[in-house]
């Protein structure tokens, strides 16, 4: 994956590999207004709670609220990236041992974060519906799993969504069995089709805890995540946070609330949504001709990403040599499962580059395919 990634250094690569934001969306002119507002004060530059910035986290709890979700500021924690918030729960919630569901295939820094802690980490199939809940079932009666990790709105890797049904049978098992459920939410916002969910913390309040970000919709660069966390999780969480790192950087914090406090997410997620579905579209549009014949591939409703599977003996792995000597890129599907992984899979964002650079890619990866 870092060498992947490096590859988004190369100007003639087109990588469809990293979920990386398209830079010529960020709105550089507000944020700029918003870190010099942030600097006016040099208490800006001061320690600051663990909790973080109040009037961040009030507009976060503002947001839930709006959307479904009563919650307050006290119950908002701000982590460095949403990825640290993953980080955080693991080392908060896991003993060596533990079980943690995740979906097959998963996002795999979440499954690096709960392997750093030990867990014992366990695939949970999926469906046309999102989450086997037949399967979850019986694996929660099982192994007693301490959390089950999910990504429900268009999901890292394959961008797909839980139904509704699923979300509510999901919230019955864990209350059932007596596990905790990571909802994992950095792509809610980015909706191109079709209706809103709920979240999973408003089916079964003290058995969800809620991650986002603001990587995807403001600036990765940022660094800016965090955590809505039932009571009795709350005050462990925070002294977690405090051994880590004291709290997040107070200038990015007071700017981020200074920029969101003053409108300008509407705006930038329009400006988002616009460029991004657009580009959905145009690598939906270019794939029956890339891929060779059998493959499959979701159609995501938003997010970044697109899951392709190979027909039967392709191995998205061994064909990755061929499109990077087309100056392509993608991720093959591999890493992302926690057991037995599927070798035809493979991931491709459609987020960084416009369309018609997304079908020069493609072009491209049809040329790889081709001759491999």
């Amino acid at each position: 994956m870092r060498d992947l990634l490096a590859l988004t250094e190369n100007p003639d690569v087109i990588s469809f590999a990293g979920g990386l934001p398209a830079p010529e969306l960020f709105d550089l002119d507000g944020l700029r207004r918003s870190f010099d507002a942030a600097l006016i004060d040099p208490g800006g530059l001061q320690y600051s709670t663990s909790e973080g910035n109040p009037a961040l986290r009030e507009f976060i709890a503002d947001r839930y609220t709006a959307q479904g979700l009563p919650t307050t500021r006290d119950e908002i924690l701000i982590t460095t990236g949403s990825q640290q918030a993953l980080s955080l729960l693991a080392l908060s919630l896991l003993d060596p041992g533990d079980v943690v569901l995740v979906e097959r295939p998963s996002y795999l820094a979440a499954l690096q974060a709960f392997t750093m802690a030990g867990a014992r980490i366990i695939g949970v199939p999926m469906n046309a519906e999102g989450i086997d809940l037949d399967e979850l079932n019986a694996l929660a009666e099982q192994h007693r799993p301490k959390l089950m990790y999910t990504v429900p709105t268009f999901q890292n890797p394959t961008g797909g969504s839980l139904e509704l049904t699923t979300r509510e049978g999901l919230a019955r098992l864990a209350t059932r069995h007596g596990f905790r459920i990571i909802e994992d939410e950095p792509y809610r916002e980015l909706r191109y089709s079709g209706e809103p969910m709920p979240y999973l913390a408003a089916l079964a309040k003290e058995h969800v805890i809620t991650v986002g970000s603001f990587s995807k919709v403001l600036a990765p660069g940022l660094r800016l995540g965090w955590i809505r966390t039932p009571a009795d999780l709350h005050s462990a969480v925070v002294v977690t946070k405090q051994a880590a790192d004291l709290h997040t950087s107070t200038v990015d914090q007071a700017a981020a609330a200074h920029y969101l406090t003053g409108g300008g997410l509407e705006t930038a997620l329009d400006r988002i949504r616009a460029a991004y579905g657009e580009r959905r579209d145009a690598m939906l549009a270019a794939l029956p001709q890339t891929l060779p014949a059998g493959s499959t591939w979701s159609t995501p409703h938003g997010g970044m990403f697109v899951w392709a599977t190979l027909p039967t003996g392709h191995d998205s792995t061994h064909r990755l040599a061929a499109a990077i000597e087309q100056s392509v890129a993608y991720v093959p599907g591999a890493p992302f499962y926690a057991e037995r992984p599927d070798a035809s899979t493979m991931r491709l964002s459609f987020t960084t580059y416009e369309p018609a650079r997304i079908r020069e890619g493609l072009s491209r990866l049809e040329r790889a395919f081709a001759r491999a």
